[in-house]
C-alpha cells in the first residue's frame, strides 16, 4: 500500500529546475556510492531516448535490501553530483523530502507536481530481473514508459523475468528509442550497446565503507 503524506513547503527545493515540454529520464537508486557507470547510463539515455535531461532521484533507502551499510543521504548527494559533472545531470534528495521509498509514490508525485514533463523510467536490466517485486509495479508500467539500459550479464534474466513477459506487447523495438518519451505508457524499450557491469556492490568493502576511486 502507497505511502499517505504531506508535502513540505520546500519541496520545490528537491525538484530540479525544468521548464514544460522537457523530456526527462528519471534513475533512481540508492547510489551507495555513485559510480561512473551510473554517468555512463544517463548520457546513454540522453543520447538514445532524446531527453533533456536526466534526474538521479537519491533514495533514502531501497525496500529491496538491507541498508544497514547505507551512507548518510547528503554524503551519498554530493557523492552523487560530484560524479555526475554533466550540466544535463540533476541529482535530487525527492524521495527524502516527500517521505517515502517506493518508487509508484515518486512517479504519482511527479505526475501531479510536474505534468508538463515527459517522463521515462531507467533502469538497469538487472532491475528488470526483479521489478516484479516492487511495489506496485503494474501501475508504475501503466504510468511511465520505460527504458531498460542491458546490464551484462543480466540479459536474459532479465528479458525472461516475470514483468517483461507480463509487458512483452508493450515492448518498442530499439529502432523507436527516441519515440519513447512520446509515448504512451505502457511502453518500454530494451537498449543494449552499452557494456558496463561495475555496480555500487562491487565499490563496497565488507564493512560498507566506499573502496577509494580509481
Amino acid at each position: 500500500m502507497s505511502n499517505n503524506f504531506a508535502v513540505p513547503r520546500f519541496v520545490a527545493q528537491a525538484l530540479p529546475p525544468y521548464t514544460d515540454g522537457m523530456r526527462v529520464g528519471l534513475l533512481g537508486g540508492s547510489f551507495n556510492p555513485p559510480h561512473h557507470a551510473h554517468r555512463a547510463i544517463s548520457r546513454f539515455a540522453l543520447t538514445r531516448l532524446q531527453l533533456d535531461r536526466v534526474w538521479w532521484l537519491v533514495t533514502p533507502g531501497n525496500p529491496l535490501k538491507e541498508n544497514g551499510a547505507l551512507h548518510a543521504l547528503g554524503e551519498r548527494m554530493k557523492a552523487a553530483r560530484d560524479v555526475a559533472d554533466d550540466p544535463r545531470i540533476e541529482v535530487s534528495c525527492l524521495e527524502s523530502v516527500i517521505r517515502t521509498r517506493y518508487t509508484i509514490d515518486t512517479i504519482n508525485f511527479l505526475r501531479r507536481r510536474a505534468s508538463g514533463l515527459r517522463f521515462v523510467w531507467i533502469m538497469g536490466a538487472d532491475n528488470l530481473a526483479q521489478f516484479h517485486r516492487w511495489q506496485d509495479w503494474q501501475r508504475i508500467a501503466a504510468q511511465v514508459p520505460m527504458a531498460v539500459i542491458d546490464r551484462p550479464p543480466q540479459s536474459f534474466r532479465a528479458l525472461a523475468s516475470p514483468a517483461a513477459q507480463a509487458l512483452a506487447r508493450y515492448r518498442l523495438p530499439e529502432n523507436e528509442a527516441a519515440q519513447l518519451a512520446d509515448r504512451q505508457a505502457p511502453a518500454w524499450v530494451f537498449l543494449p550497446g552499452l557494456k558496463l557491469s561495475l555496480s555500487s556492490t562491487t565499490l563496497r568493502n565488507p564493512d560498507g565503507s566506499w573502496k577509494a576511486a580509481k
